[in-house]
Order: structure tokens, then sequence, then C-alpha cells
């Protein structure tokens, strides 16, 4: 592709250089491999600087360069350089250009929020691919479409993967997508020039205030989804999906204009639901709304996954299937690893794998499986085992002890990913508000996670419930800057056996 073709609109300012019509072989940026004819992007990052990159990129064979800071361009360099303000929205806009604008090509499916954006763009994923539509996901477990797989580091790629991917899911005959956005990757501009069809908010908790400053902030990254990146979309029909009973979504409600919305709740006049039945195998809901009353059959547990459920049901909703067979798709929806995800065993227990990471998490899913519980006579005890992630919000450590202490029986207090803190420490703090009762009656401490896994089996008594929160698909502990090898649902299995 030649230079000016996806660098000829007005944000790309050229300002030094020689102005000539390269031919460009590939785009990058710090993260990613410098390739001969390449164009480099630098911007300052939030842990380094990429224009401290820009002589290496140049000895690799960059052809052309966009910088935030011109005094960092080697004078030696005779070739095209752009100036930005803002280098990641630019490489964004540019690597959508570059890769042929794949999303414009795809029913784009974009999923925010601090719960549960995983299993919704695999439930979308599941009915569309049911409706004749191949889809592609993107998300915090991996890439995939039909049996081609990619490794996954963040919940939302850098620009130059995530349209590389979506170029690989259109070449691959993919005609959706369903994907996770973070709210870190809508501050960073890395789905700049994203074209949207749908744009689903599940919910909004506390989560990452490491990274923003407060929940209104917070609230405000997740709010570009719609108010940009949404709102820009050349789509002709753009819509609009939100969880009416999370505050969040109410607000984010009250300012959306000029598309067609989506509510699903308890309360909600579009999608309102209200639960018949749950055991620990599913849940039967009743439903009612702008597409008439209906019921609705799944194969999971817990309130929050019927919340997932309506989300996706409302995607296909907009997509515009008929509610009935859209029903019917989600009948079979096997569910996802490490959301709830169930291990069997021959000891009469219900044990549980789950994401849970945030105390609003936590408490949801902890909330279903006691109304599950008390159906149950004698009643079974609920025994959770968790931990909070070293070098993350601190703040959330004593929310989730109390989470776990208000809604189990028996709490085991263990390592999750340390990180680079002391394990103890984090512990520590996630104990600092627990009453020194609740300590001696209720809490066990096991700072070896699978030892704390083994304890929690041994005090299990028949029909008991075993949740394993925090880690659910990850199959490593990260001890210091290290990946170690370590799934919660290997260690389960061998220890149930």
């Amino acid at each position: 592709m030649r230079l000016s073709e996806f660098l000829g609109n007005e944000s790309f300012q050229h300002v030094k250089g020689e102005k000539l019509d390269l031919q460009v072989t590939a785009i990058s940026d710090q993260s990613t491999h410098v390739q001969p004819g390449s164009v480099f992007f630098a911007y300052r990052g939030q842990t380094s600087d990429g224009h401290k990159y820009i002589e290496s990129a140049i000895q690799n064979g960059a052809v052309a360069l966009v910088v935030e800071n011109l005094q960092s361009v080697p004078d030696s360099f005779l070739g095209p350089v752009y100036q930005v303000k803002h280098g990641k929205k630019s490489l964004s806009l540019a690597a959508a250009m570059f890769y042929g604008r794949p999303s414009a090509k795809l029913f784009c499916v974009g999923v925010t929020g601090t719960n549960g954006k995983t299993t919704v763009t695999h439930m979308v994923e599941h009915i569309l691919n049911h409706r004749g539509s191949l889809t592609g996901v993107m998300g915090t477990i991996d890439h995939h479409v039909g049996s081609h797989r990619w490794s996954a580091q963040l919940t939302t790629p850098g620009p130059v993967e995530l349209y590389q991917r979506l170029k690989d899911f259109v070449s691959l005959g993919a005609k959706a997508v369903s994907m996770e956005i973070s709210s870190h990757a809508l501050i960073q501009g890395r789905v700049e020039g994203l074209q949207l069809d749908v744009a689903v908010m599940t919910n909004l908790t506390r989560d990452h205030l490491d990274f923003h400053n407060s929940m209104e902030d917070y609230f405000e990254a997740k709010k570009i989804l719609f108010a940009h990146v949404l709102k820009s979309s050349s789509k002709r029909r753009k819509s609009a999906i939100l969880n009416i009973d999370n505050v969040w979504c109410q607000k984010l409600r009250s300012t959306l204009e000029n598309v067609d919305v989506w509510t699903y709740g308890k309360d909600s006049d579009d999608i309102k639901y209200k639960i018949v039945e749950q055991t620990f195998e599913g849940s039967r809901v009743a439903l009612s709304g702008k597409m008439g009353t209906h019921e609705l059959q799944l194969s999971l547990p817990c309130e929050h996954n019927v919340q997932n459920a309506l989300a996706a049901f409302a995607v296909g909703l907009s997509a515009g299937y008929p509610a009935p067979t859209l029903l019917e798709d989600l009948i079979t929806y096997p569910g996802v690893k490490g959301r709830l995800e169930p291990i069997q065993n021959h000891r009469n227990l219900h044990v549980f794998v789950d994401y849970a990471h945030t105390d609003d998490a936590l408490k949801s899913v902890l909330q279903s499986l006691v109304a599950i519980k008390e159906q149950f006579q004698p009643k079974p005890r609920i025994i959770t085992v968790f931990g909070c992630g070293g070098d993350r919000d601190k703040g959330k450590r004593p929310l989730m002890a109390q989470a776990a202490l208000a809604f189990s029986d028996l709490v085991v207090v263990t390592s999750d990913n340390p990180r680079t803190e002391d394990p103890e420490k984090i512990i520590s703090d996630i104990l600092s508000e627990t009453s020194e009762h609740e300590k001696k009656t209720k809490v066990f401490v096991e700072v070896q996670r699978k030892e704390a896994l083994k304890l929690a089996i041994a005090m299990a008594k028949k029909d008991d419930v075993i949740l394993v929160a925090g880690k659910g698909h990850e199959e490593y502990q990260v001890l210091g800057h290290q990946k170690v090898s370590f799934s919660d649902q290997e260690i389960l299995r061998e220890l149930l056996k």
C-alpha cells in the first residue's frame, strides 16, 4: 500500500523530510516488530515513551515516522515525518485503513462493562453462528473464528493486532465479530475507527481504580464507546444495549441519542425478566417486553448469567432475528471456561471456578448460589476460596473479604496473582477490616493456592458448594515478573479424584 493511501487525511500533518509516495509494507509501534518498509508510530505511553525507539526503528527499516514529539527525530532521517497530537489514536485510524477497514465488512459488536464481557461475547458468537453468520471473537481468553485460534495478551489488543485480526476474520469467511472492549483500550484510543453496529454495557462496578482516578472517571472511559466510537461509526443502523438495573447504565441511557436503544433488567420496558426457577445446573426465566412474552431456559446457574444471556439476546434482536429462534439458540449455550465453570466430581460436591475478581462480581455470584442452596434440606454450606491481585487497586481488597464473608459459610483467603507484591501483605490488606470473631470462626488463611484448594475440599461435606474465585480461565500464576503454570480446574480435578 502507498503511504498516501492511509496517511492522506488531515489528522496526519507532514512536517519534515521528503514527502514521497512510498510503498509501505507494514505499520508498527514500540509493541510490534518493525519490518523493512514500515511506517513507525511513536507516542507516549503509560510506562514508556515510544520516541525512545525511533532510532532502532529506522535501523530496522522504517521508511516514514509518525510522532508526537518532533525533537526526537534524528536529523539524519530523510524520509517523511508526520506530527500528530494523539499517536495511538492516529495509529488506530491508520491500522484500520491499512488493513482495508475490515470492521466495515462485519456485523460488529463491542461489549464493555466491569463484569460479564467474556460471557456476553461468547453468547453472541453462539447465537450468530447458529443464525448462519460465522462470528469471530476477540477477548480476554483468546481470539478465534471457527477452528482458528490466536492467543490473547490483553482484553482488547493494540490497534495493529486488532485490525490485523479483523482482517484475518474477514479472510476466513467471518460475517460478524463479537469483541470485548476495555476501559483502558477506550482511553488509549485503541479502537479508534472501529465501525460498530452494536455497543453493549453490561454494568459498571468498582475496578481498575489503580488506573482511573474515580468511578466517575471510569464511567467516562466506558462512555467513550457510545459517545464517540458508536456515534462516529458509518453503519446505517446502530444500537446500544444497556443493563438498566445498573445505576451507571441508567446514567448512560440519558445521554444517548440517534441510536436504537435496548435495555434489559428487572424493571426494563424493553426486555423485562423474572427468574422462575434456579438450580445449580441452570435457570428458567420469564421474559416480557417489546418482543412479547417468552420463557428462557439456560443451562447456567446464577442471575448474572441470566443478565448476560439477555444482553446477547438483545444483540440478536437488534440484528433482526426473531425472539423464539434466539431463545432456542441460548438453550444450547454451553458456557465459557472459567465463568462459573462446574468441576464434575464423584463426591457430591458443587464445585465452581469463576473469574470474579471484584467485590461486586463476587457478591453477585455468591448471592445467586445462596438463593439456590436455600432450596435444599438440610442446607449445604458455601466455601469460598479467593485472593486479590498484586500491583492493582488495593482499595477493593477488604471489600472482597466483606462480600465473601457476607454470603459464605467458610472463607479461605489465598494468593491470586501477587505479581511484585508480598502475598502475605496482600492477604493482610484483604483481612484489614475483618473482625477478630470472623477471623476465628469463618476465615482460613493459606498463602499457597494449591494448598488452599486442598483445604477447601477437605472441609467440604456432601452437597456443599465450593466457589474458587478470581482466576477463572487463567492457566498461570504471576509471581514477581514470571508466569508460572497454574490451573484451578486441573488442580481441583486432581484433588477431587
